[in-house]
């Protein structure tokens, strides 16, 4: 773990690529689960609002499917309107969706950086963008990660024993993942379709150091109906923190 130095992006020097064009099955819900509700607006609102509302950042680029673009130039219009959110037709895959974002940013030389953020993270804090911004500032990828709270074990179920496994090197990746465009750009022309669960194992992958930067455990990301209530309770609790 590494404590990030006090240097920041210049003002409207970041991107961020909010990847929304999954179909989150696991969610249940006939529609995109990121038109679900949370405080009154949609999740992907929160989403896009936090990182909107950083100076730092210049562009907000959602990237959605074909199915959903409809959705979100009728029915949402003043939400996208009003944060100045930018929609992008994403691909099959998440990596599809995050490559057609950067597409889209091509020949602006104001964007610096890119933030990569799951648009099912409703709740992350300003306090975490201001320490994952600082940190890519220093070795050009940065991501937020929560260490592992439990006991870990390694094993198959109804197949043998397990072993205990020391966690306290694990973490676990958060968003965003914030990336020096150039170094994420040469991350995704050598992808070639290779299986990533992230983009920072895309970076990895090329031998650069991915820093970790300590977040939020509340930076929680919207899997299941019942993550929603679990939900309220944190923004509310959030809220009053701001008081």
């Amino acid at each position: 773990m590494q404590v990030p130095d006090q240097a920041f992006p210049a003002p409207g020097s970041i991107a961020a690529i909010l990847p929304a064009a999954g179909s989150g099955q696991r969610f249940g819900a006939a529609s995109n689960k990121l038109f679900a509700e949370l405080a009154g607006k949609p999740l992907w609102f929160h989403a896009a609002s936090r990182l909107a509302n950083s100076e730092a950042v210049g562009r907000v680029v959602l990237v959605v499917s074909q199915v959903d673009q409809d959705v979100f130039r009728s029915s949402y219009a003043a939400m996208v309107e009003q944060l100045g959110v930018e929609l992008v037709l994403g691909g099959s895959e998440r990596t599809d969706s995050v490559q057609a974002g950067l597409e889209h940013l091509a020949g602006d030389a104001t964007v610096q950086w890119v933030a990569i953020h799951d648009a099912a993270r409703p709740l992350i804090r300003a306090s975490d963008m201001t320490a994952v911004f600082s940190a890519v500032q220093r070795t050009g990828a940065a991501i937020l990660a929560t260490p592992v709270p439990g006991t870990v074990k390694r094993g198959k179920l109804d197949h043998g024993g397990s072993r205990t496994v020391d966690r306290r090197e694990l973490w676990l990746a958060l968003t965003p993942q914030v990336f020096r465009i150039g170094l994420l750009k040469q991350a995704y022309d050598k992808h070639n379709g290779r299986p990533a669960t992230d983009d920072a194992q895309l970076v990895e992958r090329m031998g650069h150091e991915v820093t970790l930067v300590q977040g939020s455990a509340d930076n929680l990301k919207i899997t299941y109906p019942e993550d929603l209530s679990v939900a309220e309770a944190i923004l509310a609790t959030q809220i009053q923190q701001s008081k």
